[in-house]
């Protein structure tokens, strides 16, 4: 069985063997919870947030830089939760989402000024930041990818969802997701120089040194 890799953007990266979750509820739960959302009802908009928030953070992390995340994250639902009532079928709502965060990210840009980033080597850096610095030099690899390999290398790998929910809440195909992952994974090894299967000694050191993704 080979093995994945799991990006903790908070503590660190860690590798494991893939685990199987349940499927991802039925776009016509969605479609239910958008046409309540329309009419007013806030707990059915807190409950589309609940479920693709995951996602957004996602497509959102594969295009801007971490720090910004979070506050773009809340941007894109205000802005969903504005325009609900454009969305033409209920049912779309992760499709017409993901193009909100895309447009939102590419807004961010043309927005932007400059920035200076910390040097990656800081005296008296912990461990616990050390691992944080690891994790992040991942993500910058997986963020170096083609489009289509990032963002669902991304949501799989430190959003955490499966291979179906990233299907159903970004409206792709299943089969367009698989190979995705399946190349987006061969590229990211290859430019990590990662085995298919590391030493069991690694992988617990690893493991032992992470932490869940909040």
């Amino acid at each position: 069985m080979s093995v994945e890799i799991t990006i903790d953007a908070s503590a660190g990266i860690r590798q494991f063997r893939g685990v199987t979750l349940p499927a991802a509820p039925s776009s016509h739960a969605d479609a239910a919870l958008v046409l309540a959302a329309r009419d007013g009802d806030r707990a059915a908009f807190g409950a589309l947030y609940t479920r693709y928030s995951c996602m957004v953070h996602g497509l959102l992390l594969a295009r801007v830089p971490a720090p910004e995340v979070a506050d773009l994250v809340q941007d894109v639902f205000l802005q969903a939760m504005r325009r609900l009532h454009t969305l033409r079928e209920p049912a779309a709502f992760g499709g017409w989402l993901a193009m909100i965060a895309r447009n939102r990210a590419t807004d961010f840009f043309r927005r932007s000024t400059d920035t200076e980033e910390l040097p990656e080597e800081i005296p008296g850096r912990s461990g616990a930041a050390s691992h944080r610095a690891e994790a992040l030099a991942v993500l910058e690899v997986i963020k170096s990818l083609p489009e289509a390999y990032r963002e669902t290398l991304i949501l799989r790998l430190v959003e955490g969802l499966t291979g179906p929910e990233i299907a159903e809440r970004t409206g792709l195909t299943a089969a367009s997701v698989r190979v995705n992952l399946h190349r987006g994974m061969k590229q990211l090894r290859e430019r990590l120089g990662v085995a298919d299967t590391p030493p069991a000694d690694a992988t617990k050191d690893l493991q032992d040194g992470s932490t869940g993704h909040e």
